[in-house]
C-alpha cells in the first residue's frame, strides 16, 4: 500500500512539476517509435519478449527501445516519463507489478500515448489490450507432470517446496494456485514445504531459499521454481546438499540450458511461456491500434509443457517462440 501511495504521489508531482506532462492535451507530433518498459533485461524472458516486440516495430517501420526498470517500481515510472516526454507512438510494458503499473497507464493516458501490457498485468487503468499466459494452466500441466513423476517414485506423500514470483503479480498468483491444483489432481498428498518469493530474481537468491528448504525438510520430495534463471539455482542448492536422484525440480519458463536438463531428467518438466510470440502478439494489438482498428482487449498465448519424456518433439517451436531463435 505505502509504495502504491508513494507511486501515486510522483506522478502528481510529475504534473505539478511541468514535465511536459501537465493537461490532457495529446503529445505533439508523436514520433515513430515504440518503447518497451521491461521489468530486467538481465532476465532470458524479457529479453526474449523485447525481441518479439522489436521485430513487428521493424517490420512496420518504426523505432524500438527496450528500457530496463531494473525491478524497480520507480525506476519504472522515471523510464515511462522519459518515453512520454519525447512523444513515443505507443508503449508495451511488462510491469513491474501489477499494483504500481497504474501510474504509468495513468501518464500515458494524459498524453493520449496507447499502451499494450505485456504479461503480468495491472489491477486497474485504461489499456490498449493485455497480453497474457494461460498461467494457471500452464502451472496445473507442471504440477501434474510433477505429481506423476514422484508417483512413479513411491514419493507422494513427500513434501513439495515453492520459490514463487511475487505474488502481488496477478501472473504469480495464478502460477501458485494452479501448480497447488495440478498437485493435488495428480494425488501428491504430501504436505507443502514452504513458499518463498523472489525479490531480485537471480540464481544466486534461489540458491539460498532451496538451501534453507533442503535443511527445514529433509523429507521434501519436489521444488517448483516460478520462473527460469532461478531454476538453475535450485538445481545447485540440491546438488550442494548431495540430494541429486531424491528432489524432483519442476520449473517455469525457459533458458536454452533446460532442453539438456529436461533430457537428462534434471528438470522434470518446465511449463514453458512463448515470450518471443508474446511480444510479437503485442506489438500487433499496438499497431493495429495506431492503424484505427480495435485489438481483442485480452489476448491470452498457451504455454507449453515441455516434460522430459517430449522434449525432442516440441523442440523447433521451443527455440523460435520460446528462444527467440537464439538457440541453434
Amino acid at each position: 500500500m505505502l509504495k502504491r501511495n508513494v507511486l501515486k504521489a510522483a506522478v502528481a508531482l510529475a504534473f505539478a512539476a511541468g514535465l511536459g506532462l501537465a493537461g490532457s492535451a495529446p503529445a505533439a507530433a508523436a514520433s515513430k517509435e515504440i518503447v518497451y518498459l521491461t521489468p530486467g533485461l538481465d532476465l532470458p524472458f524479457w529479453r526474449y519478449l523485447s525481441k518479439g516486440v522489436e521485430s513487428v516495430a521493424t517490420k512496420n517501420g518504426y523505432g524500438f527501445q527496450a528500457l530496463d526498470s531494473r525491478n524497480n517500481a520507480q525506476t519504472q515510472l522515471q523510464n515511462a516519463q522519459d518515453a512520454i516526454a519525447r512523444g513515443v507512438a505507443g508503449i508495451v510494458i511488462s510491469p513491474t507489478d501489477s499494483s504500481t503499473a497504474p501510474s504509468v497507464l495513468q501518464l500515458a493516458k494524459q498524453r493520449d500515448i496507447p499502451v499494450v501490457i505485456a504479461d503480468i498485468g495491472t489491477n486497474e487503468g485504461d489499456y490498449v489490450s493485455f497480453i497474457i499466459s494461460d498461467n494457471y494452466e500452464g502451472a496445473k500441466g507442471v504440477g501434474e507432470a510433477l505429481a506423476a513423476a514422484l508417483k512413479e517414485k513411491g514419493w507422494e506423500d513427500g513434501s513439495v517446496g515453492l520459490v514463487t514470483i511475487s505474488q502481488a503479480r496477478k501472473n504469480g498468483q495464478a502460477r501458485t494456485k494452479g501448480f497447488r491444483d495440478g498437485l493435488k489432481e495428480g494425488g501428491v498428498t504430501g504436505k507443502e514445504a514452504g513458499l518463498q518469493q523472489m525479490q531480485s530474481y537471480t540464481a544466486d537468491e534461489t540458491f539460498k531459499f532451496v538451501q534453507d528448504m533442503l535443511t527445514a525438510n529433509p523429507e521434501m520430495r519436489g521444488l517448483f521454481i516460478q520462473t527460469d534463471q532461478p531454476a538453475v539455482g535450485a538445481l545447485r542448492a540440491i546438488r550442494a546438499a548431495r540430494r541429486q536422484g531424491e528432489v524432483l525440480l519442476a520449473a517455469f519458463d525457459g533458458i536454452p540450458e533446460f532442453v539438456d536438463l529436461l533430457k537428462s531428467g534434471d528438470i522434470v518438466a518446465s511449463g514453458m511461456q512463448q515470450p518471443y510470440l508474446m511480444g510479437q502478439k503485442s506489438a500487433e494489438a499496438m499497431f493495429e491500434h495506431l492503424n484505427g482498428g480495435t485489438p481483442e482487449k485480452e489476448i491470452t498465448v498457451p504455454i507449453l509443457v515441455v516434460t522430459s519424456k517430449n522434449i525432442e518433439e516440441v523442440l523447433p517451436t521451443v527455440k523460435e517462440t520460446v528462444f527467440a531463435n537464439e538457440m541453434k
